[in-house]
Parts: structure tokens; C-alpha cells; sequence
């Protein structure tokens, strides 16, 4: 399958030389020359001959070899639907003036079963609808009534066991947290962390404030965090009528934590200890007298607000 004229080389080669009708082959076409010379793959529209198809084919692919030659590739993809042995023809590839061709090929279509002629043409059979199967949905019915009907006798035996023995089972509740232990806690890490010695100090005051505020929500019912500083100090004007010496550390704290987040101002550091402090100072005073945690509070109170 190769002819050379002068210094070029072309061939074509085919996969399979016997195919099923409608199947595919590929052909291969190739072409070998000197870097002078230029050499063009000829060029095919659908079909490769009067009844061989060409249905896809890749683009000229060039390698360049070691010995300096380079080398022209390409790829046919072909079928047919027509039983016949066919002969094709000598390949011409262009170089210049010059013609060069590859040897003939031949492709055998063969068709796989043989066609009865003599019975007559009918229709295609319109597209067939599967029984319903009722047996089926009704057993996937039946399974579901089965296993709520379970869960109902199951439940209602517990019930019944329970009050035999006079003990009706439930679910045990945590008790809710009191809510200065909550915001101690919640102080204790702040001043652990000191984020404002490494220059968050918008951040520490943002924290302080959401602890008082979160605490003041959940002690006296005042949603403080959906409140501005001084929509919540006026609810708590009343609160603390008898404490004007804590409302008034309140006030300085959230005016200062105001400044601090929407002024840009700089707090000094002793600003930043008192507020930690205020916030301290704010929860052990407001806490309930009769709360489990004020002895421990209380023995705490100094440690908080001295080292803080």
C-alpha cells in the first residue's frame, strides 16, 4: 500500500477490509517527505466513493521524524449500507506539478441476515402500554397500613405499661442555665483571650457589649441586641432606679463600645480594663439574691474585676 516518487512516501491503509452493513472502519491516509518538498492529502466531501460514506474524520496531523523527513496523518471514519465488494480507486496525493498515488483498496459490506423478499411490508407496531400491576401497588398499600398500625400498638403498650406501674415515661429536661453564669462564662474567655492588646479593640468591645446585651435580654426581658445604646439604657433607666451608680457604668461602657465601633475612636488601655470590669461588675450586681451560683459569684466578684 505504499508508492514513492522521488522523495515522498504515500500509503492508505483501511482497518478492516470486510464490514457489517452500517458498521465503521477507519482509513488511514499518510504521507512522508523531505522538508523541501510540500505534499497536500487530497480532500473528500461526504462520501469516499458511490457507496462508502465518510461520517467523521480528523484534522492533518504532522510528526516530524529523526531522520528529517515529516510525516502528514490523517484519519477517515467510513460505512455503507449497501452489500457489495467495492474497489477503491488509487488515493492521489499533491506535491506540486506531481501526482503520487497509494495502491488501490478494496471493502467487502457484507449483510449480516438474510431479508425474506417475498413477505409483505407492514406498518410499525404502535408503542405498547404495560398493564398496570395491581397486585403489586396494593401489597406496597397493605405493608404501609401493617407498619403504622405497628407503631400505633407499640406506642399505645408503652402507654399502658407505663401506667401499670404508675410511671409514664418522658423525656427528661435539661434545666435551663441561669443567665449569669452563662455571661460569666462568656467573660471569663474574653478576658483570657485580650484581643485588644493585639490591636482588635473593635472586636473586644463588640463582644463585651453582646455578652451585657444577651445578659440584660434574658435577666429583666429587655431585647437589648435589637436595640440601639440608647433605646435599652432608657428601659433600663427604671430597672435601675436604685442603682444610678451602676446605670451610670452601664451608660459609660456602651457609649464608649459606640465610639470604639462607629467613630473609629481609640480607647486607651485603661478604658478597654474598665469596661471589662463594668461588665463584670454589671452581672454580679444585678444577679438574683437567691441564685445558686452568688456565693461562688461573690467569691469571685474581686478576682474579676482586680486581675482583670
Amino acid at each position: 500500500m505504499l508508492n514513492i516518487i522521488l522523495a515522498i512516501v504515500v500509503s492508505a491503509s483501511i482497518d478492516s477490509t470486510m464490514l457489517f452493513i452500517g458498521d465503521q472502519t477507519a482509513m488511514h491516509l499518510q504521507a512522508t517527505c523531505e522538508p523541501a518538498e510540500q505534499v497536500s492529502l487530497p480532500v473528500y466531501g461526504e462520501t469516499l466513493i458511490d457507496g462508502i460514506e465518510i461520517v467523521d474524520r480528523t484534522g492533518v496531523d504532522t510528526t516530524y521524524l529523526k531522520d528529517g523527513h515529516y510525516q502528514l496523518n490523517q484519519t477517515l471514519t467510513l460505512t455503507s449500507f449497501k452489500d457489495s465488494l467495492f474497489y477503491i480507486a488509487p488515493i492521489p496525493f499533491l506535491s506540486g506539478d506531481d501526482t503520487v498515488f497509494s495502491d488501490p483498496l478494496s471493502l467487502n459490506v457484507v449483510q449480516p441476515f438474510e431479508i425474506d423478499s417475498t413477505m409483505a411490508i407492514t406498518d410499525i407496531k404502535p408503542v405498547a402500554k404495560a398493564p398496570i400491576w395491581w397486585w403489586g401497588i396494593f401489597r406496597w398499600i397493605l405493608l404501609a397500613i401493617l407498619l403504622a398500625a405497628l407503631a400505633v400498638a407499640t406506642r399505645y403498650l408503652a402507654i399502658l405499661i407505663g401506667r401499670r406501674k404508675g410511671v409514664i415515661p418522658q423525656t427528661p429536661k435539661e434545666p435551663e442555665r441561669p443567665a449569669e453564669q452563662i455571661a460569666l462564662e462568656k467573660l471569663d474567655r474574653i478576658k483570657e483571650q485580650k484581643i485588644w492588646q493585639t490591636g482588635q479593640t473593635k472586636e473586644y468591645h463588640t463582644q463585651l457589649t453582646d455578652v451585657v446585651r444577651e445578659y440584660i435580654g434574658k435577666r429583666f426581658g429587655v431585647s437589648s441586641s435589637e436595640k440601639t445604646s440608647d433605646e435599652t439604657l432608657r428601659e433600663m433607666k427604671p430597672v435601675l432606679a436604685e442603682q444610678k451608680q451602676l446605670y451610670e457604668q452601664l451608660r459609660k461602657m456602651l457609649s464608649l463600645a459606640d465610639l470604639v465601633k462607629f467613630a473609629k475612636w481609640t480607647a486607651t488601655p485603661d478604658e478597654n480594663e474598665l469596661s471589662l470590669r463594668t461588665a463584670y461588675t454589671f452581672v454580679h450586681e444585678t444577679t438574683p439574691v437567691n441564685s445558686d451560683n452568688t456565693e461562688e459569684q461573690d467569691n469571685k466578684k474581686n478576682d474579676n474585676t482586680i486581675n482583670s
